[in-house]
């Protein structure tokens, strides 16, 4: 069983955020915040997909003002994302943001950073510390060196040491990420920061690549951190459509049966008897299972001599055949129906399952 570390519980709009709140997952748009759109149907995406808070990039006025629209949209948390200009941070709370993600000591000195911190009490937003292996300021650099597992203390030093600026601002709604490119750095980050903080942490790898590289590096170290108990939002950061990086993302909550949502899906790895596009339809079934709620295990199999009985605890699966394809429940034979006819029907039965 993990214990996680008990953290203070913040609120980005209606959602909790540590404490004994579920691990929330997160993504972010890579969509031109300004082009309202395109952002709402890639939002309206992530929440499908079972997205808990998504963040935006504020790169101008225009982005700031965006915000209101796309908020009145959308059923999740709203976060902004600034660099450098305190205006962007105070234009996107006025317009809605329910969270902004700030380097506090970027943003123009202590003036500056006092008007972000009154817009955020005054429209209750909290504020999440960021700070990545290539924003560290450079007198920590020269004192502590470059970030690396065996020291990460020039990543902690820059958080505490911007939190402090909040804190000195009477601010305490507060959440802390120290991400880092490199998988071992980031966990040994996060586990020293951990004892120094009771502040909610967000975990992340920052740059970790694309599909497969990313998937891997992230799910190493977010994976690591979150059996020790540590960590209460997180990304999967990928070169890729954000979607992908919610469905990383519970299956890792999944695999550690921390969170689940929707169904299981378990599929064979395909050999000599497979006779039918196996990796085409698995992959259209991964897909729409992503928009299903009901826990249920769902197995795709590549051959009806084996397929059955390997998934037999299954709720519902498909086997393929040459020509011939079946759908199964617990191991035992449902229906069979002609191959070019097995994705559409097994999708069917899906649907029913999903609004029975």
């Amino acid at each position: 069983m993990i214990l996680r570390k008990q953290t203070r519980k913040i609120h980005v709009g209606g959602l909790a955020v540590g404490g004994n709140s579920p691990i929330s997952v997160q993504s972010m748009t890579n969509t031109d915040t300004r082009d309202v759109a395109t952002t709402l149907n890639q939002i309206e995406r992530l929440q499908d997909a079972g997205c808990d808070i998504v963040r935006v990039a504020v790169l101008d006025q225009d982005a700031a003002i965006a915000i209101r629209e796309i908020r009145e949209n959308i059923l999740i948390p709203l976060i902004a994302d600034i660099h450098f200009d305190y205006r962007l941070a105070v234009a996107a709370m006025e317009n809605g943001a329910q969270g902004i993600r700030i380097n506090p000591g970027n943003l123009g000195g202590p003036e500056k950073l006092a008007r972000v911190v009154d817009a955020a009490k005054a429209h209750k937003v909290p504020i999440r510390v960021g700070v990545n292996s290539g924003s560290i300021e450079k007198d920590l650099l020269k004192e502590h060196g470059y970030p690396s597992q065996e020291k990460p203390t020039a990543l902690i030093e820059s958080a505490l040491r911007n939190v402090r600026l909040l804190e000195e601002q009477g601010f305490e709604e507060i959440k802390i990420s120290i991400k880092s490119s490199d998988t071992l750095t980031t966990i040994s980050g996060y586990q020293q920061l951990s004892k120094l903080t009771d502040y909610p942490l967000h975990l992340g790898v920052t740059e970790a690549g694309g599909l497969i590289a990313g998937t891997v590096k992230s799910s190493v170290a977010l994976g690591i951190l979150l059996h020790q108990g540590i960590g209460d939002t997180f990304r999967i950061s990928l070169t890729r459509d954000p979607v992908e990086e919610i469905r990383v993302g519970f299956e890792l909550l999944r695999s550690l049966k921390i969170r689940e949502r929707g169904p299981e899906l378990i599929s064979c790895p395909t050999c000599g008897r497979t006779q039918i596009d196996l990796f085409s339809i698995a992959e259209e079934v991964e897909r729409y299972v992503q928009t299903m709620e009901k826990q249920i295990k769902v197995a795709v199999m590549g051959c009806v001599v084996n397929g059955p009985g390997e998934a037999k605890e299954a709720d519902i699966g498909l086997a393929g055949g040459n020509g011939v394809g079946i759908i199964f429940k617990k191991g035992k034979l449902y229906k069979k129906v002609k191959e070019d006819d097995l994705l559409e029907t097994f999708l069917e039965e899906l649907k029913k399952i999903e609004q029975a």
